[in-house]
């Protein structure tokens, strides 16, 4: 009888460990799953029947959300976005660009900054996403060749697309006064914020920087720190 009972406490024993076995390996699949619609969901050509190469597309994406106001490209990359503007910083983190719920959020600029992009220094943030996607490959520019190799960029904002001229790669602190301040106005400032981009610079190319330049700051997450932050520094030109 005793013997029974063991037998049959042993089945449901093994029963049990069978059941939390397959109930992990669903759990790790569904997470593999996840993070592969995640990725996907990030991916620039999900977005390219949009570009504004063909404004009536562009227009289709602004009607489905009103947010939505520009577009970044970095050349022979895969940084090819819709731009959006919230009230705050917070609302695209976790937000894509048609106003769904995303983990991948968009690229966005600063909530402080003007659609026009008429600031002194100009916002755009991102994640730091595998696979290349969204601000993903800000990380490549630390790679001396792969800055020299990669100049320039476009901007598509207020019905024409501008150029940028990329001109410096830093790794910064997510509460750096200088880098994400967005109200700079006269020369003095604009001096002392090249003259500390200069400094600091991981990398940095020398521009006939002008009076009245505007520059353009992408800015993502590192990996090594939590504060940390990769940010690559252009020119907008006309």
């Amino acid at each position: 009888m005793l013997r029974k009972v063991i037998q049959i406490a042993d089945r449901f024993v093994n029963t049990i460990i069978v059941g939390f076995c397959i109930l992990l390996i669903l759990y790790g699949g569904y997470g593999l799953w996840d993070s592969a619609q995640i990725g996907k969901q990030a991916e620039s050509q999900v977005y390219q029947t949009y570009k504004p190469d063909d404004k009536l597309s562009f227009e289709k994406l602004r009607k489905i959300n009103s947010e939505v106001f520009g577009w970044l490209t970095v050349e022979n990359t895969h940084i090819d976005y819709p731009l959006v503007q919230g009230k705050d910083n917070s609302k695209y983190v976790n937000t894509d660009v048609k106003g769904k719920f995303s983990l991948s959020g968009s690229l966005f600029l600063d909530y402080q900054n003007h659609k026009g992009f008429s600031d002194m220094n100009n916002i755009i943030y991102g994640h730091h996403m595998d696979k290349d996607a969204m601000f993903g490959e800000l990380e490549y520019f630390q790679n001396q060749k792969y800055f020299e190799e990669h100049k320039y960029g476009t901007l598509y904002y207020e019905g024409k697309w501008h150029s940028i001229e990329i001109f410096s790669f830093l790794h910064v602190d997510a509460y750096d006064e200088v880098i994400y301040n967005v109200s700079m106005k006269d020369e003095s400032e604009r001096l002392v914020y090249l003259d500390y981009i200069k400094t600091y610079a991981q990398h940095f190319r020398e521009l006939n920087f002008q009076p009245e330049d505007r520059y353009v700051v992408l800015s993502t997450c590192t990996s090594t720190s939590t504060n940390g932050r990769h940010v690559l520094v252009g020119r907008i030109l006309q």
